[in-house]
């Protein structure tokens, strides 16, 4: 099923957009849940999955992770099932992420699906990402506070928590709402009527992220050798003293490598196609021969992206899954970018070039795209 999002993007860019939290009525008309509770249960209990069950009794949080056996005994108030990165697995939910790709695919997390009976929620907390959290079936009231510094603390050593909060948003989202929340604002969620909710998440990288991957990236390509030089040295009256200087050329050293535009570029499209989750991989058995995808496809056969893969036109170069591809059509493979399910027209005249059809066999024979039955 195709959703159609009804939001004016420009205008929701330049006033929300890690701005300011708003709710967005009735964002999705008619909206269909792309998944039961049973559905979501069952993809809790693989341990491919990412999954969590997070309950309040009697006033005390309790917070377990998956995968689960069962979900006996849990009781019909008071308890939320979260699962991480549900396009990854289950392709009617990978189509919710999809009118969302007029923002930038690098920014992209992942969706997260939660199932809660009433009184179910995760408590008041803070995340560092902007999430758009849809509502399905149900219904449920949802608090966000202004952006302040807030006092955070563990219920349990699995959650985290903020103090009370003064709402500046206070509204019970009904199917098809969506809350918009940018970073930093406390939030909390809590059922009235057995809910889902979608929340399609978009992460920026933090300074500590980047550089522990630079740094492995510089160690894995022998960059970064030269050693500290001084063919200026005079004499010391202070030996026990690091001068300025010294601290400006010892970082300069520092960034300069990192101000290699084409290590930069490496580095930056292997660390960004990289998933933080796991992908449902499933190579092609048997593998294709290069004609019989340029025979499908001239056939009118499309190829469908595995959802959750990461492929990225980063400055003219290409990356799949934290790998570089050394492409022969840099224009046939930008639409592999571009386009979550290619064909004839997307490929054009690529579907001549021999040399982009090996590469796109190779990339069909690994799971990455597959023919849509």
């Amino acid at each position: 099923m195709a959703y159609q999002l009804n939001l004016n993007w420009p205008e929701f860019l330049a006033t929300y957009w890690q701005k300011k939290p708003v709710v967005l009525k009735n964002a999705f008309k008619d909206f269909v849940d792309p998944i039961t509770p049973d559905e979501l249960a069952g993809l809790a209990m693989e341990p491919e999955v990412d999954s969590r069950l997070v309950s309040l009794k009697k006033g005390q949080w309790q917070a377990s992770n998956g995968p689960f056996e069962h979900f006996d005994g849990l009781g019909e108030t008071g308890w939320s099932l979260l699962a991480q990165a549900v396009n990854h697995w289950h392709a009617p939910s990978a189509e919710l992420v999809r009118p969302f790709r007029v923002l930038p695919d690098w920014r992209l997390d992942d969706l997260m699906i939660s199932f809660s009976v009433p009184g179910g929620g995760v408590g008041p907390h803070i995340d560092q990402y902007d999430v758009f959290i849809i509502q399905g079936m149900g219904s449920r009231r949802w608090r966000v506070g202004d952006k302040l510094p807030m006092r955070q603390f563990c219920p349990h050593p699995a959650l985290l928590h903020v103090d009370p909060f003064e709402p500046i948003i206070d509204e019970d989202l009904e199917p098809g709402d969506i809350l918009y929340i940018p970073p930093g604002f406390p939030h909390d969620g809590v059922t009235h009527e057995t809910a889902l909710n979608y929340s399609v998440g978009f992460r920026g990288p933090n300074g500590r992220d980047l550089i522990s991957s630079f740094a492995d990236y510089a160690l894995e390509n022998d960059l970064g050798g030269e050693h500290y030089a001084d063919p200026d040295l005079t004499c010391r009256e202070h030996p026990g003293r690091v001068e300025g200087y010294e601290l400006d050329r010892l970082r300069g050293m520092m960034i300069e490598m990192i101000n290699q535009p084409e290590d930069f570029k490496q580095w930056f499209g292997r660390f960004i196609t990289t998933p933080r989750h796991e992908l449902d991989i499933a190579p092609a058995e048997p593998p294709y021969e290069t004609e019989e995808i340029v025979e499908a496809l001239k056939g009118g056969e499309m190829l469908t992206r595995l959802n959750g893969l990461r492929v990225l036109n980063v400055d003219e170069t290409i990356f799949i899954n934290s790998e570089r591809l050394d492409t022969q059509d840099l224009n046939a493979a930008d639409a592999l970018c571009r386009y979550a399910c290619i064909g004839r027209q997307q490929l054009g005249d690529a579907l001549n070039n021999r040399a982009f059809m090996a590469e796109l066999t190779g990339l069909v024979n690994q799971g990455y795209w597959y023919f849509d039955e």
